[in-house]
């Protein structure tokens, strides 16, 4: 269609133009007429800069399965596409959304090689100063994500220590009591092996240790009322048959799992006079092995904290891969245990059939992370006592990872502003008002995702969702 200088000289983006330069511009562009559907595509190579002279426009972004819409104008002079080509090759350049004309509309259209040669001939300086804020914008996300993750890394790093300080002091002490229970066992062993005793009797003693030592490996679980009603009997059945200390003793063998049955089994493998020898001997090898038992419980939960360590900071990982989101809610979750405290209740709502996801997990327990910690943060603000649930769910074509929370809830005043940079509602000190920031870029941009808040008092929910399927530039990378 013919370009008419004076008509493009009317745009507000061309108004301060030359006559000559709008002539040079309907020179080298041209106006085309569009009628209502589909321009150009996300993801596509940008080869055109488009200026809306009349019609209406929408632009649109993919997010998981959906196409979702970001801007629908009818005022002319709006312009989209190749705004970036003043970069050239230093970053990739492909439309950024899609975009769709909803009426028969006039598009003035340049190709972007041409807009990028008349932006860095007329306007040097302007692509300089717009050079700088691009480069100098992506600097400054990096740089703030990484300090972001640098204090969070703090945080958790407090966290870790103390979850694994109390593993390992209690190993330390049930060690220390072990050699000790160890020791005495040895010195009534010997006391009763010097002993006029004959050759059946020990042996039959040992017999009764190993049955104690298998019965202690499968001690059941009882109730405070179960363990107290047991302890009576157990004390009185001592008492009856003259074992000295029988109160002392009694616990720690319900504890093990035995009873007044197992007792009488004892008693009829050995002989009267060395009963009360027997039992404390027996009562010896309960300790040791109820130590034991706690030494390994210890050490496993060290193992357990590293293992989540590792799992939340990725290191021995890919950076992209198909992961088990549970896997990684999982391991954020104990990393955070320390900070979200015994007042608050933990409720997970996991969907387990659901498939592994493409992601960057690292970044996805980063996400998590910022949202947990703004979840307790939130209950400690109604007195610290509240309930976090963590659900996972398909919703459509899209993996949904919800986090709710029993506090006081985002006021609708600034709900829309939560996600800006720097926007915090934490006292000074206490937030950076990134968090959410970080997270919604994480999940948006790098996830083609969603990161969304439903609120109102006493149940806020912060709701992420994960396409199942990788982008094709991410496939492309990782078979790179």
């Amino acid at each position: 269609m013919p370009c008419s200088p004076q008509e493009i000289g009317s745009l507000f983006l061309f108004e301060k133009l030359t006559p000559e330069q709008l002539g040079r511009l309907c020179s080298e562009g041209r106006v085309e007429k569009f009628e209502p559907g589909p321009v150009y595509t996300e993801g596509e190579p940008a080869t055109c800069f488009y200026v809306m002279i009349e019609g209406g426009l929408v632009l649109s972004r993919r997010v998981g399965g959906d196409d979702v819409e970001v801007t629908r104008t009818a005022q002319p002079g709006v312009y989209c596409g190749a705004m970036q080509a003043y970069l050239g090759d230093r970053v990739r350049q492909v439309y950024n959304n899609s975009m769709r004309v909803t009426d028969t509309s006039r598009f003035f259209v340049m190709p972007a090689d041409t807009f990028a040669n008349i932006m860095q001939e007329w306007f040097p300086m302007a692509v300089h100063l717009l050079e700088g804020l691009f480069f100098g914008s992506k600097s400054t996300q990096r740089a703030i994500g990484q300090r972001e993750r640098l204090l969070a890394l703090g945080s958790l790093s407090a966290g870790l220590t103390h979850e694994l300080n109390n593993p390992a002091a209690a190993a330390v002490r049930a060690t220390a009591t072990l050699r000790e229970r160890v020791g005495k066992m040895r010195h009534k062993l010997a006391v009763i092996s010097s002993g006029p005793y004959p050759r059946e009797a020990l042996a039959n003693l040992i017999e009764v240790q190993e049955r104690t030592a298998e019965r202690v490996a499968k001690a059941p679980t009882l109730s405070p009322l179960e363990a107290a009603d047991r302890e009576d009997a157990v004390t009185d059945w001592l008492d009856d048959h003259g074992i000295p200390d029988g109160w002392r003793l009694a616990p720690t063998f319900v504890q093990a799992g035995l009873d007044i049955d197992w007792l009488d089994q004892v008693a009829a493998a050995v002989d009267a006079e060395i009963l009360p020898g027997a039992i404390g001997w027996l009562n010896y090898t309960v300790e040791t092995e109820l130590l034991m038992d706690e030494i390994e419980d210890s050490t496993s939960r060290i193992s357990h904290l590293v293992d989540a360590a590792k799992q939340y900071s990725q290191l021995d990982r890919a950076p992209y891969q198909n992961a088990d989101v549970h896997e990684l809610l999982d391991s954020t979750l104990l990393m955070l245990s320390g900070k979200i405290g015994t007042r608050i209740q933990v409720v997970k709502e996991y969907d387990r059939t659901l498939p592994k996801v493409p992601c960057y997990p690292a970044e996805l327990n980063q996400v998590w992370t910022n949202l947990i910690d703004n979840a307790v943060h939130a209950i400690n603000g109604v007195g610290g006592e509240g309930t976090l649930t963590v659900r996972t769910a398909l919703e459509h074509d899209r993996l949904l990872v919800e986090f709710r929370d029993t506090g006081p809830g985002v006021p609708a005043d600034i709900r829309g502003r939560i996600f800006d940079p720097f926007f915090t509602t934490k006292p000074v000190g206490e937030g950076t008002g990134l968090g959410l920031d970080i997270s919604w870029r994480i999940v948006v941009n790098k996830h083609h995702g969603t990161l969304q808040v439903e609120s109102e008092p006493g149940d806020t929910r912060f709701q992420v969702l994960l396409p199942l399927t990788a982008a094709a530039d991410e496939t492309s990378e990782e078979s790179a």
